[in-house]
């Protein structure tokens, strides 16, 4: 089990953290803060450059949290939150990849909450601090009404660049 949830963390992490390169660093085929912004930009997140260094921020420090099972609950959360606002502007077109749908953040997002739900494992520094019981049920129903509530004022203002001037000109939709 240990193993398991091991092996759980560190994939998601090293997913995660690909994805912050990609936006923060231009790694991985990925376009840099200055080519993924106005990416964002079209998806209604304005300003997209600052929103695009928060967005790798994010991913950067859930991944770190994930992977050293630290802060388990609060690890969760970010990503989580993270996933819910990447999810929404391909949420259209459903649920499958391939269609241009939101499974990518679906899968991270959900991860994350099996991650809240189970707990790191032994190996980690949450039971090296001996928070083994920040784990369970009501932790990961926790960890996602955090998500949803630091997730919420980001789609709501989404929403309404959307509204007032429709989406920005630029590049088309790709996974930034």
């Amino acid at each position: 089990m240990n193993a398991g949830l091991l092996l759980l963390r560190l994939l998601l992490a090293g997913l995660l953290a690909g994805h912050a390169a990609q936006k923060l660093l231009g790694r991985f085929r990925g376009l840099g803060p200055d080519g993924t912004a106005p990416v964002f930009e079209s998806w209604g997140f304005r300003p997209g450059r600052p929103l695009v260094l928060l967005a790798g921020t994010c991913e950067l420090t859930g991944a770190a949290l994930i992977a050293s099972g630290t802060a388990t609950p609060l690890a969760a959360s970010v990503v989580m939150g993270t996933m819910i606002v990447a999810a929404a502007p391909n949420h259209p077109n459903g649920l499958w990849a391939h269609l241009g749908g939101y499974e990518v953040p679906f899968v991270y997002g959900a991860l994350a909450f099996v991650l809240a739900t189970t707990g790191p494992g032994a190996w980690s520094v949450d039971h090296a601090a001996g928070m083994d019981g920040a784990s369970g049920p009501l932790w990961a129903l926790a960890a996602t009404a955090v998500a949803l509530t630091a997730a919420i004022p980001a789609l709501i203002l989404r929403r309404r660049n959307l509204r007032t001037t429709g989406p920005a000109p630029g590049p088309a939709a790709r996974d930034a």
